[in-house]
């Protein structure tokens, strides 16, 4: 499959919903949306075809991504700007763009479709391939120094932090045994290094023996929980009043971390027991968002990708940051 293929192909998750809590915030008026995770450009193909006044700013770490948004939006024009960087840049970004605040802030964040469908970026354990893990390819470390070289101790704390793995110190020392003998390469290898590690009971009742510690492996490869952690706080400073911001997370630690922004902004910093808010005291965030909504069974039976989204959605309220 080709990468235009794949933009073709590619199902946007939650795309009406996001739509909608869009559109109070877009409509009507010249704004400006960031789309921190552009992937394969569905949900900024929808959104700027929405809004003929919108310019959108799309950032990836992935120039193979970028490339195929860049052919789907063309069709935009200069409405588009589209930019190589992880989404924690985003304020040097918009600085480079004499942008100040934005009207909304999309985030989809996890492994796009055009890692998971490229066997050779190594995401997928279902297939063989070279232990890469890396969303840009040409930086960084990948998932097989990690493997390679981390100590035993390191990386426990990876599978058991990252990955929520109950085996991580049996797969470590696993792992290090294996390693000593010949270092790892394929993805296939370790995938049948975990089959012989986690116990038969788990591996009958606890989903794929490998899903846990791919989990880990990618996380820290692509150092994804701190880019978020640095992310979301300047996601919401560039928000004016009534910008806002929409996060789809496909694994309970970046949700944790969504969840703990939006709830710290959303109340109020008066001290309890004072009879009224105090100036600049009030909530910064109102919630769109009930808990963390997910899709439907028609959607998950249409979009497989669909089924772990958790969607969080909030509006900027008084002055930004």
């Amino acid at each position: 499959m080709n990468e235009k293929d794949g933009a073709a192909q590619h199902v946007p998750v939650l795309l009406d919903r996001i739509l909608a809590l869009f559109a109070p915030a877009l409509a009507d008026h010249p704004s400006i949306l960031v789309d921190a995770t552009l992937g394969l450009g569905g949900h900024a193909d929808a959104l700027l075809s929405a809004h003929p006044d919108l310019t959108l700013v799309g950032l990836d770490r992935d120039p193979q991504a970028l490339d195929a948004s860049r052919r789907r939006l063309a069709r935009h024009g200069d409405r588009v700007h589209l930019v190589h960087a992880v989404y924690d840049e985003m304020p040097e970004v918009l600085g480079r763009l004499g942008m100040s605040t934005v009207d909304g802030v999309l985030f989809d964040l996890g492994v796009s479709s055009l890692q998971l469908d490229r066997a050779e970026r190594g995401f997928a354990y279902a297939k063989d391939a070279p232990l890469d893990m890396r969303m840009d390819p040409t930086a960084g470390k990948t998932a097989a120094d990690v493997l390679n070289t981390y100590p035993v101790k390191d990386l426990a704390r990876i599978l058991r932090e990252y990955g929520e793995e109950r085996f991580a110190g049996k797969i470590a020392r696993a792992v290090a045994a294996e390693r000593d003998r010949e270092p790892f390469t394929s993805s296939a290898r370790l995938v049948q290094l975990l089959y012989k590690t986690v116990p038969a009971a788990t591996r009958r009742t606890g989903g794929h023996p490998a899903k846990r510690t791919f989990q880990a492996l990618r996380i820290e490869v692509n150092g994804e929980l701190d880019v978020l952690a640095a992310a979301l706080p300047a996601a919401l400073a560039a928000l004016h009043a009534g910008g806002r911001i929409v996060v789809e997370s496909y694994q309970s630690l970046e949700d944790r971390l969504v969840k703990r922004s939006f709830a710290e902004l959303a109340k109020s910093r008066t001290p309890e027991g004072l009879p009224v808010e105090l100036p600049g005291h009030g909530p910064q965030l109102r919630l769109l968002t009930r808990g963390a909504e997910q899709a439907d069974e028609e959607e998950v039976a249409r979009n497989p990708r669909a089924a772990s989204v958790r969607l969080r959605a909030a509006e900027r309220i008084g002055e930004a940051a």
